[in-house]
């Protein structure tokens, strides 16, 4: 993974989607070195939160961009995945969560991919509602280049939609607001992203120290 994303790195892409993840990583140094190394060079990290319905708070899923419970770089973007189902069903069953280190949610249930053959086959998983994600800050990165990959973070964090209802999560079905279930509690809109994008990017233009 870490030898994964400097390749990335180095061969210019603005934008990593990393749909996968483990419980355990023998030597998260190395990633973590990695993610440092994707944020010097000004990359943004999207990745699944992962499918084990636990709280990634308590219970770490790696990679992460946390170490003792302190962020340690700014160009991560941690995705759990959404039902099509609305109310408190909305965040898919198999999701993690967490109010720390999930940072945004996106569709993930029944979502039309790709698959080996040239095929396509109904999917589900965060491995699904991460590429939403990295889908929407790839758009802001092609229109808005102005626009550092934390800045692309922070909007797709700030300018999704809120949802005020209690949701069920964790295997243990327990409810919680659905704000407690990650840092933004908001859901990945495109079309609100592109607008809060475009205002960013054209006060930086007019104001380039800001």
């Amino acid at each position: 993974i870490a030898l994964a994303i400097r390749y990335a790195v180095d061969n210019g892409a603005e934008v990593i989607n990393g749909s996968f993840g483990k419980d355990f990583s023998p030597h998260a140094e190395w990633v973590y070195d990695a993610i440092k190394y994707a944020a010097s060079k000004d990359v943004l990290i999207v990745h699944a939160a992962g499918n084990d319905s636990k709280n990634i708070d308590i219970e770490p899923n790696f990679p992460t961009d946390e170490v003792d419970e302190k962020e340690f770089a700014d160009n991560v973007l941690t995705v759990g995945a959404l039902n099509y189902e609305y109310g408190e069903k909305v965040i898919a069953k198999f999701s993690n969560y967490g109010k720390r280190n999930v940072d945004v949610y996106a569709p993930g249930v029944k979502i039309y991919a790709t698959i080996p053959a040239n095929k396509y086959k109904y999917l589900q998983g965060t491995s699904m509602a991460s590429p939403n994600a990295a889908g929407v800050a790839a758009l802001i990165r092609e229109y808005y280049p102005n626009l550092k990959a934390a800045q692309v973070k922070q909007i797709l964090m700030e300018s999704g939609t809120p949802l005020n209802l209690e949701v069920v999560v964790d295997e243990k079905l327990i409810k919680i607001p659905f704000t407690e279930a990650s840092i933004s509690g908001k859901i990945v809109n495109a079309y609100s992203a592109l607008k809060m994008a475009e205002q960013m990017s054209m006060t930086l233009k007019t104001n380039p120290k800001l």
